[in-house]
This record gives C-alpha cells, sequence and structure tokens, in this order.
C-alpha cells in the first residue's frame, strides 16, 4: 500500500467555485417579479379610460361564448341514465303483456 502522501499528491484539486454549492437556483429569478399593480399595469391618469389591447375582446367572446354554448348542450343533454332506460324498458314490457304500469289504488 503507497503512503497516504503520495495518495493526496495525486488527487487533482477543483476550484472552490466550481464545486459551490447551488440550493436548486440557477441564477437570479426567471420571471417578472411581484410589482404590487393589477395584472402588472400601472393605472392610468385621473380622466382616462385604459385602453384594450386587440386580443382582449376576442377571449371575452370565446371565454364566455363557449360557457354559454356548453350550459345550453348541458342543458338539452340526452337523459342516459340506467334508471331512465330500465323505466322505459320496464313499460314496454309491461304494456306488451297487457298490464298496467301506473299504480291505482284500490279503494
Amino acid at each position: 500500500m503507497p503512503p497516504t502522501s503520495s495518495l493526496r499528491a495525486l488527487q487533482v484539486r477543483v476550484p472552490r467555485r466550481i464545486t459551490g454549492r447551488r440550493f436548486a437556483s440557477h441564477g437570479p429569478p426567471q420571471f417578472n417579479e411581484p410589482s404590487g399593480l393589477l395584472f402588472g399595469e400601472k393605472p392610468p391618469p385621473l380622466g382616462q379610460k385604459r385602453v384594450k389591447e386587440e386580443w382582449e375582446n376576442i377571449w371575452y367572446v370565446g371565454m364566455f361564448g363557449s360557457m354559454a354554448m356548453a350550459a345550453v348542450l348541458l342543458y338539452y343533454k340526452p337523459d342516459t341514465s340506467i334508471q331512465t332506460w330500465a323505466l322505459r324498458e320496464a313499460k314496454e314490457r309491461m304494456e306488451a303483456r297487457g298490464e298496467k304500469y301506473k299504480y291505482e289504488p284500490s279503494s
């Protein structure tokens, strides 16, 4: 076994800055820092209205139009539950046998 002093001499020294801890951060933040303003926009001066961007009206029409269309489609969606099918099937079979499917209490 070689002496320990010769093993230490063979080790390659890596500069400290390369092996430093990174703590999962890769430099400065890669996002917009919070500014405290709504949507990052400065409010317009008093007496002036905010100018909409081109895409905003299209977004509103698309978003709320699709919600309205989904509501209408869900309202008129056909009933495909197993209970509805079973009730309809039972009524058809009872009518085919000549039985009444409505309950009529006897007095």
